[in-house]
């Protein structure tokens, strides 16, 4: 692909009302235009200041759209980015890009919640974000002291696009999204003059598995290699097969029990000293007796099964009837609904500190995940108020936090696979690694995250081909966007400020 960009930096931050120390509206500057059909890309920046980590900095926030074309110059994709760089520009800090995941979904939580210099405010305490307006507050939590950060929202999230004709499986993929964020970085490098600069990649959920592609684009080609410094992954999901409860696939049952532990827990279901001491006791009774039990199938002694489960009830805080029903297994959806029954409650599935009243209290699964729905109003509020008011992005497109599009075209094959194949991208990371000796990873997880469990990350991150003296493992006490949680947001922060400049 051609690919044409504005010779600007690009940002983009969580929403808040911002007083500018000087602001211009830019056009793009113009390329070699060659589809004359195209649109104009846009470029809107703003001069800023803000106090993070402590210090005080002065940045220059920009959104803009790159405009990625075909061979023949036809544009077929519009990809808006935000950018926060610290004035005057300083080639030797490093730069982090970060993305979230879905496949669908827009930079937005990372923006509003996490990163960026500004940040909405609802509930830390797993209560619903309620009606606005949604307070956008000063984020002293902001990496801005120690890197320059670019947010990328990928095709079909966010503002960014398809245009008229593109097919949609030029982008919609592992390979082809992650192809297309590397050229977005690799021209992001060219205009600002960071090739030289410590670079570190980051996503949360499905970001973690684009991490692993995008890197794969990054260092593994021949004539255009970028090396890379860190990768930061945030709710990590890279081995699918190991997530799907479907008959016969045993790994989804284990990966998902010290997360049923940790809920009881939260929930009062289950007693221990502490959150991390039963998820440890969960770890070695999954991976040891629980793990065997289930391998052996039909051919489980009746001893050896009532034992498994009268420990699968103390951890989980299901009755021994219930789990002799489900044969052991409890998917994730039947936990969600059965944990808090006698309450009238459901649990969250991104994070299950949060609780829901569904419309009756008989059904198996949820009606809905009371800990989305809890949030993201708030979000969808922040962004577009962030994007359009402050920074003065001109669209009529609606911002896609969780866009559909994506999704429902994604190829999920692997080397000609398909997705019925054993879908697992861990061994690029591993690749990776072991192909840049300076390349080293943070492992980011909530313990009351079902959507991506901990012991999930875990499994996939410490088999075979992937150095384990490069990974550094933090854990937080909420669930999938352990930034919601105000405590947490500062560990997060300081968590990643500490790995940055430990290069």
């Amino acid at each position: 692909m051609k690919q044409r960009f504005p010779a600007c930096l690009a940002a983009l931050a969580f929403a808040a009302l911002a007083a500018p120390i000087a602001a211009q509206d830019m056009s793009a500057p113009k390329a070699e235009a060659t589809d004359p059909a195209a649109p104009a890309p846009q470029v809107r920046t703003r001069d800023l200041t803000g106090t993070f980590g402590g210090q005080r900095v002065a940045y220059r926030a920009t959104i803009a759209d790159t405009i990625l074309s075909n061979d023949d110059g036809k544009a077929e994709a519009v990809i808006v980015t935000t950018s926060y760089v610290k004035t005057p520009a300083d080639p030797s800090r490093p730069v982090f890009f970060i993305y979230n995941g879905g496949p669908g979904s827009g930079s937005v939580w990372l923006q509003m919640g996490a990163f960026g210099p500004k940040r909405v405010a609802i509930p830390s305490d797993a209560r619903d974000d309620g009606a606005p307006p949604y307070p956008l507050l000063d984020n002293p939590d902001s990496l801005l002291d120690v890197a320059d950060l670019v947010f990328i929202d990928p095709p079909g999230t966010g503002f960014s696009h398809l245009t008229p004709g593109t097919d949609p499986k030029k982008y919609y993929g592992l390979r082809q999204d992650g192809r297309a964020v590397a050229k977005v970085i690799r021209l992001w490098l060219n205009d600002n003059g960071r090739w030289n600069s410590p670079k570190y990649l980051g996503g949360e959920s499905y970001g973690t598995t684009r991490t692993a592609m995008v890197a794969d684009e990054l260092e593994g080609s021949t004539y255009n290699d970028v090396g890379l410094n860190g990768l930061i992954l945030i709710s990590t999901i890279l081995d699918f097969a190991g997530r799907e409860p479907t008959p016969g696939n045993e790994m989804a049952y284990i990966v998902t029990l010290p997360n049923m532990a940790a809920a009881a827990y939260y929930h009062g279901k289950a007693q221990a000293p502490s959150v991390e001491a039963i998820v440890e006791e969960a770890r070695q009774f999954a991976i040891g007796p629980f793990a065997a039990a289930l391998l052996k199938g039909q051919d489980l002694p009746a001893d050896e099964r009532a034992t498994v489960r009268r420990e699968l009830s103390r951890l989980t805080g299901l009755s021994e009837t219930y789990l002799d029903q489900a044969d052991l297994r409890v998917t994730d959806q039947r936990f969600y609904k059965e944990l808090l029954r006698d309450r009238g409650q459901t649990i969250g599935r991104l994070d299950a500190r949060y609780t829901g009243t569904d419309y009756d209290s008989a059904g198996e699964t949820p009606d809905n995940d009371p800990s989305f729905y809890g949030i993201d109003a708030g979000y969808t509020a922040a962004i577009n108020s962030w994007a359009r008011e402050t920074l003065g992005y001109r669209t009529d497109r609606e911002y896609q936090s969780i866009g559909r599009e994506p999704g429902m075209n994604w190829d999920w094959s692997l080397g000609g696979q398909g997705r019925s194949a054993y879908l697992n991208v861990a061994p690029l990371i591993g690749k990776a690694m072991r192909q840049n000796s300076g390349l080293r990873v943070l492992n980011a997880q909530g313990w009351y995250d079902f959507a991506t469990p901990f012991f999930g990350a875990e499994y996939s991150l410490k088999r075979t081909g992937i150095p384990q003296d490069r990974i550094t493992w933090t854990y937080y006490d909420a669930g999938h966007m352990m930034y919601i949680r105000d405590e947490d947001r500062a560990k997060l922060s300081a968590d990643i400020r500490a790995f940055i400049r430990a290069r």
